[in-house]
C-alpha cells in the first residue's frame, strides 16, 4: 500500500487480489475552517466572558482568564507562574515581574482589581493543596496546569 496525493493505491497486481484502485480518499483535517491568525477578543467579548465564568462559579477557570489578559503572557508562561511571583505576604502584589520562557527577558505586568479578587478566591484553594504552582495540574501532584489541559 503506498500513498499518492491525497489516497491511498493498492499497488498489488490483480492476479494477486490487488485492484490499482485508490482504497480511500482523505479528507484534510482542516478543510473548511478557519486557520492562521484569530481576531484578537474585543473589550465587549471580555467582558461576556468574565460575567460567565463568575456565573458558573469556576474559580480558576476565572483567574486564568483575567490573569491572562491583564499580563499578555504565552500560556506556557502564564501556566508556569508560581505563587511567590503573584503574592506578597497575604494580598496580591499590584505589579508581578516574570521572566518569559521564550525571550528569557524580564516582564512587567500590572495586575487589575478583577484579577486581584479572582486570584484571592483561588489562592486558599492553592494553598490547603501544598503547591507552589499557581495552577497546579492535579491535587497532591508538584507539576503545573499543562497547555493542553
Amino acid at each position: 500500500m503506498m500513498k499518492s496525493g491525497h489516497a491511498q493505491v493498492d499497488l498489488v497486481p490483480k492476479e494477486y487480489g490487488g485492484s490499482f484502485i485508490p482504497l480511500r480518499h482523505r479528507r484534510p483535517w482542516n478543510k473548511g475552517m478557519l486557520v492562521g491568525q484569530k481576531r484578537s477578543l474585543q473589550p465587549k467579548n471580555v467582558r461576556s466572558i468574565r460575567v460567565r465564568l463568575e456565573m458558573w462559579g469556576t474559580i480558576r477557570k476565572l483567574a486564568l482568564f483575567n490573569l491572562a489578559i491583564d499580563s499578555k503572557l504565552r500560556a506556557c508562561d502564564l501556566v508556569r507562574l508560581r505563587v511567590e511571583e503573584l503574592l506578597s505576604g497575604n494580598s496580591v502584589r499590584d505589579r508581578a515581574t516574570i521572566i518569559k520562557k521564550k525571550r528569557k527577558r524580564p516582564v512587567q505586568s500590572e495586575v487589575t482589581e478583577q484579577t486581584k479578587a479572582a486570584l484571592a478566591a483561588w489562592l486558599p484553594g492553592v494553598r490547603q493543596s501544598g503547591g507552589s504552582y499557581l495552577f497546579p495540574s492535579r491535587p497532591k501532584t508538584p507539576q503545573h496546569l499543562s497547555t493542553r489541559q
